[in-house]
Order: C-alpha cells, then structure tokens, then sequence
C-alpha cells in the first residue's frame, strides 16, 4: 500500500470533516461576518450593529441612515471584495437596512 495516498494534509482533513458532518454552512456564515468587519474597517464597523449570511445573501444592519445610503451606492464592489477575500463566490447580494 501507498503511503502517500493514505496521508492527507491537516486542511484536507478538516474540510473532509466539515463536509462530512455538515458544518460547512456554519462555517461560511462566520467567515463572511470576519470578512466583513475586516474589509470595513473601524469606521464602518462603529455603525454595523449586526452582519449576517442567509442562503447567498448578506444582511448587515447599519445604525446610521447616512453611511446606509453611502455603502448601498457600492453594493456591487462590496460584494466582490467579500468574494475576493473568502476566495470563492460565496455572496450574490448585499442587503443594508
């Protein structure tokens, strides 16, 4: 037998793990929230009072009506940068309220 086949990499391992007991969309939603408050920055997140994934669709909650209106001018980028930085097409939209 082929050693080499047996031996998996920690990641490979993990993901099989993940995928295997279903935590995957657990993990996605986390990973968006991080992504979000990352690429934000503390300006944005001094007013973002809640983020959160359903389905394919980030709802982020916002406590001022000014920096809503400012960001939902950007929607599009904000989703490609959160795209970018989870490494894989994981939002389609962006929902401000």
């Amino acid at each position: 037998m082929d050693d080499k086949k047996n031996n998996l990499s920690l990641k490979e391992a993990l993901n099989q793990f993940i995928d295997a007991n279903n935590l995957r969309p657990g993990i996605d939603r986390l990973n968006a929230r991080e992504a979000w408050i990352f690429l934000m920055g503390n300006g944005v997140n001094k007013y973002t009072t809640s983020v959160e994934l359903r389905g394919d669709t980030l709802y982020v909650a916002l406590s001022s009506s000014v920096l809503r209106e400012e960001l939902s001018l950007g929607k599009s980028k904000i989703v490609k940068m959160l795209n970018e930085h989870l490494g894989k097409e994981l939002i389609k939209n962006v929902v401000l309220r």
